[in-house]
């Protein structure tokens, strides 16, 4: 089945992240039809990979306790009021146990492991999210996972060579979310060579998405929330030395090749 640029552009504008979920009187999540849950399964299954090798993981969580505990790992509450919560993962593991068990010598490549696995595992995530925005779900990306990345790692028991790299919910939308805009195209649609913006160039792409920094109807500010995430002492300041612990215990760490 095809569809027109007109009805691409429209599915595409429809996305929204939506962090609060349509659940039980309780408060409990209404789980997905199992045939729902089946085709986004099978769609994050059909993802492009690198080598074959389907380089990642899914976790789907579904205790409740185990959900509370990540509520509080990741600072995201609606993973436990979400229909669906994973924790999206790089996986080489299993390709090391398929060299293993066929009797072949695993290699040593973090750094491919790293950029392959978050690859896939993005890839497949995504996949998994557009399927259930086709079935009239929305979602989110949580990158809040580096906020508790060691007690993920321990509670979800992985191995040598997985690697979370983000949660995502799924579920009835339960909020009126806004569109959001993004950075005009020309600054990150390059033909044939990187453009580097000019200073007028990234003024006026901070001036498009001020309004995605608006909070209770004050004007946004979104070179501010840059700074809180990304400036000196900002947010992935700090989440920098967990992750590369992190990459450390997991083996996916890299050495340094000077000289």
């Amino acid at each position: 089945m095809s569809m027109t640029p007109e009805e691409v552009r429209a599915f595409y504008d429809a996305h929204r992240t939506v962090r609060q979920y349509v659940t039980n009187d309780d408060g409990t999540p209404i789980p997905l039809p199992a045939d729902h849950l089946d085709a986004l399964l099978h769609a994050a299954q059909r993802a492009p990979t690198d080598a074959t090798a389907q380089l990642y993981s899914l976790v789907r969580i579904t205790r409740p306790d185990l959900r509370a505990r990540l509520v509080d790992l990741t600072t995201n509450a609606h993973i436990a009021t979400a229909s669906e919560a994973f924790i999206v993962c790089a996986d080489v593991h299993r390709v090391t146990r398929v060299l293993d068990v066929t009797a072949h010598q695993p290699g040593h490549w973090p750094a491919i492991a790293v950029h392959f696995g978050i690859g896939d595992a993005v890839m497949a995530g995504t996949n998994l999210l557009t399927a259930a925005e086709m079935l009239g779900y929305q979602g989110c990306w949580i990158g809040g996972v580096m906020n508790g990345l060691d007690g993920i790692i321990t509670d979800l028991n992985l191995p040598a060579g997985v690697l979370p790299f983000a949660a995502l919910t799924i579920g009835r939308s339960a909020e009126n979310t806004p569109y959001r805009p993004r950075v005009p195209r020309p600054l990150v649609i390059h033909t044939d060579a990187y453009h580097a913006a000019t200073d007028d160039e990234i003024r006026t792409a901070v001036e498009v998405m001020n309004p995605i920094a608006s909070r209770g109807g004050l004007p946004g500010d979104w070179a501010r929330l840059m700074n809180a995430y990304f400036g000196e002492g900002g947010s992935m300041t700090k989440r920098e030395p967990v992750l590369r612990a992190a990459l450390e215990r997991q083996g996916l760490a890299v050495e340094r090749m000077d000289g």
